[in-house]
């Protein structure tokens, strides 16, 4: 089997969508699956790839330049994808390289499919371009009907797709947890000391990329507003970005930790207490996941990715993200009622234990090798 993958971000920047691409391209591999990635790549990228990347032409994003986007699919990359001669295309990205990838894969007559990773329309109001998810939607449309098959993280966000007249073969493709590195085992007393951490200080926790998309202004409001009442509450943000220094100025008595990976991260989330994460632009929501397998309970927004991963009122709550009130409220009473805390933490970490990497890109593999059947 021969699969091409294009997508907007694989090694540029570490964020849930080059993860995700880059354990599935690894899993593929190790399952015989001969695999060719197409996209924008920098000098200097910040994960080491799995596979086989062909780097096409791109520019910084205006505004976000971490952000590329690819501005050709050039002929020698054509030619590059014409000799593997692929049995599927798969495009992560609607973008106009994946617009590119869609035509060749009409014109050669290859199956095509895709997945659902960011859910761009619920980022338009963070930028005031709210106007142009009418048009959005409409291309959406137009690029999936072209799909046998697209992805989806969520229950949630099928419904979502299916709201917005997406009617093309939606699947789940969900998202895994190391278990290994991301369990309770990993809390960490003498860390918690060496910041500043009382064991009686309930430590509130946000770990993403910092950018203003995910919610972070309703973050520093409600927790600064329980610092107020509560001096044991103890913010604690795990993450980069270029929100970074307004984050500093607007948490008040917040504990920064930078970007940090692998062991460093796991004893982060098992170290907190509590895990604040008001972001509604998440697919699936894979720190959401990190932190339920660390044993947390889990405060969200009422956002497709985050309610399929936790169920109000048992391993956290869900909360329309316009009321900052009733996060305030439930995250007051998980602060107050350790025996709250308790249960919920527990709950939280046995929900984790259905999502193991293997199984749900095996899934995937799944999927494929049906479509090629169907096909032959």
């Amino acid at each position: 089997m021969k699969i091409a993958i294009f997508t907007g971000n694989y090694n540029h920047i570490r964020d849930g969508v080059s993860l995700t691409l880059n354990r599935l391209v690894d899993y593929l591999e190790s399952k015989g699956v001969n695999v060719l990635v197409f996209g924008p790549t920098v000098a200097a990228p910040a994960i080491k790839h799995k596979g086989t990347l062909i780097a096409v032409p791109s520019l910084p994003l205006p505004g976000r330049s971490e952000y590329r986007f690819s501005r050709s699919f050039p002929p020698d990359c054509i030619e590059k994808l014409s000799q593997f001669d692929p049995d599927i295309v798969h495009i992560a990205t609607p973008d106009l390289l994946g617009l590119k990838a869609l035509r060749w894969a009409l014109k050669n007559e290859k199956p095509i499919v895709s997945s659902y990773h960011t859910h761009f329309s619920s980022y338009l109001k963070y930028y005031r371009l709210g106007v142009l998810e009418p048009v959005l939607w409409k291309y959406l449309r137009w690029f999936y009907r072209h799909c046998e098959q697209v992805y989806v993280p969520s229950e949630s966000m099928i419904s979502v797709l299916e709201n917005q007249g997406i009617d093309t073969d939606l699947k789940i493709w969900a998202r895994g947890i190391d278990h290994e590195l991301f369990n309770p085992r990993r809390r960490d007393t003498e860390w918690r000391t060496s910041v500043g951490f009382g064991d009686s200080d309930v430590v509130i926790t946000f770990v993403s990329r910092l950018v203003w998309e995910k919610n972070l202004k309703l973050f520093s409001n409600v927790v600064n507003e329980l610092r107020d009442k509560y001096p044991q509450v103890k913010p604690l943000i795990a993450g980069d970005g270029p929100a970074l220094s307004g984050v500093r100025k607007s948490v008040r008595g917040g504990t920064f930790t930078g970007f940090i990976t692998g062991t460093d991260l796991a004893r982060v989330y098992a170290s907190s207490d509590l895990f604040f994460f008001p972001s509604d632009t998440e697919t699936f929501g894979n720190v959401t996941l990190e932190a339920m397998a660390s044993g947390l309970p889990c405060i969200v927004a009422d956002a497709s990715g985050s309610r399929s991963l936790v169920r109000h009122g048992e391993n956290g709550y869900v909360i329309p993200v316009e009321r900052s009130d009733i996060f305030y409220k439930l995250t007051e009473d998980l602060i107050t009622d350790n025996t709250l805390r308790v249960r919920m933490s527990e709950k939280s970490l046995e929900m984790s234990q259905k999502y193991s990497w293997d199984a749900i890109n095996g899934t995937l593999l799944g999927y494929y090798k049906d479509l090629l059947g169907k096909i032959d």
